[in-house]
């Protein structure tokens, strides 16, 4: 028999530390979404070679497939030009009405372009709607250009962006996705990575009102600009982001959508075709939204709490205090059982009182992030009281 010193813990066998060591995993995977702790991501298969799909607010991410996955973005890349220029406009160091003159190389930049002329001359923001509207490289050369002094020192703020944003996986050597001629190098990033740079881009709402467009004039209307998103105007909530394809990169597109509240990331990379493309992203979003669930939690306005709050120096002393609307919030349904309802109310209230007059309020928490708040009121008139009662309330 082994005697236990009350100032020397016993020492764990040899046995029971493989036995302990053993079981670890079995325990992990036993209790994996239990405690705070966040349950894998749902995995993915499809027409695609890389896909994944997020919660905007919380980063959450809901499905995946090779998500870090190193692969060209192609077209996709422009969502980092927009999102430095926009920073840049955000910060007063230019204006979306800031005139641009177009440069010969700019203008001999090939591909998908809305063929800029040597010497024209468009507004900051008129050559960001072709970048996300239409994808023209010309005009994202252009505003490089404008930005930085040369398309190469703006990569350069790109790759600085994309490293604050902790983007790992992520290396642009142009600010267009084209492939890359002789000598250079190709753009290279992942699913998350998009994803984490949607997200920022989701900060400017010029973003979203550009990309929701199937199509804009341009030119003084000599120009349509065409979007190449086939999911715009059909699938319900979704006002964004980019596409891309070249050979190497296959039908990419970096898509978001909200719908009752919820808004969705999500990217597909590798795709066959343009309508594979869009059909799995339609799927992967309807079936991201499908995750989420209504919890109500106060059925109507002007519902009463059950205690009531002492009031100060009142002709009553205490007061019937009330929600002032309903109030419902859209999660995960894994977490829906998590959510708690906090009354934020002082331990006495002041009189005079009148009715509907906010004396607090009700906050919907998840895991310490608020969801949603309604104001609490008092639901009755509480004048001031007499001598006595100011003195001994």
């Amino acid at each position: 028999m082994t005697t236990l010193r009350p100032d020397r813990p016993a020492r764990p066998r040899a046995g029971n530390l493989r036995l302990f060591a053993l079981l670890c995993p079995l325990f992990a995977l036993l209790f994996a979404g239990v405690g705070g702790v966040v349950a894998a991501p749902v995995a993915i298969d499809g027409d695609f070679a890389a896909a994944i799909v997020v919660d905007a607010a919380s980063g959450e991410v809901l499905m995946a497939k090779n998500p870090h996955e190193r692969r060209p973005p192609a077209s996709m890349t422009k969502m980092m030009t927009e999102l430095v220029v926009l920073e840049k406009v955000a910060a007063g160091d230019l204006a979306l009405s800031d005139p641009i003159t177009v440069s010969g190389h700019a203008a001999k930049i090939g591909g998908s372009q809305v063929y800029l002329k040597d010497g024209e001359t468009f507004t900051v923001e008129q050559l960001l709607e072709a970048v996300t509207i239409h994808s023209a490289n010309d005009a994202a050369t252009a505003l490089a250009e404008y930005v930085a002094g040369s398309a190469e020192a703006f990569i350069e703020l790109m790759n600085a962006r994309a490293q604050e944003l902790g983007m790992k996986d992520t290396v642009f050597h142009s600010c267009h996705g084209l492939p890359p001629a002789r000598g250079q190098l190709s753009d290279i990033s992942s699913a998350a990575d998009m994803a984490l740079l949607c997200k920022a881009l989701l900060a400017h709402p010029e973003s979203t009102r550009w990309a929701s467009q199937a199509e804009a004039p341009f030119r003084g209307g000599e120009f349509t600009l065409h979007n190449p998103n086939g999911l715009v105007g059909k699938f319900p909530g979704l006002d964004g982001m980019k596409t891309g394809y070249t050979v190497p990169a296959g039908f990419c597109l970096t898509a978001t959508a909200q719908q009752r509240g919820a808004r969705l990331i999500s990217v597909v990379m590798g795709a066959k075709s343009g309508k594979a493309r869009s059909a799995e992203t339609a799927r992967l979003l309807t079936r991201g939204f499908a995750m989420y669930t209504q919890v109500k939690l106060i059925d109507s306005a002007n519902k009463p709490l059950e205690a009531h709050v002492r009031v100060k120096g009142g002709s009553a002393r205490d007061v019937v205090v009330a929600y002032a609307k309903s109030l419902s919030v859209l999660v995960l349904k894994a977490s829906s059982g998590k959510v708690v309802l906090e009354n934020q109310l002082p331990e006495k209230l002041t009189a005079p009182l009148r009715p509907g007059q906010v004396v607090g309020k009700a906050v919907a928490k998840l895991d310490g992030a608020v969801l949603g708040e309604v104001p609490i009121i008092a639901i009755e008139a509480v004048d001031r009281g007499s001598f006595f009662q100011r003195l001994f309330g």
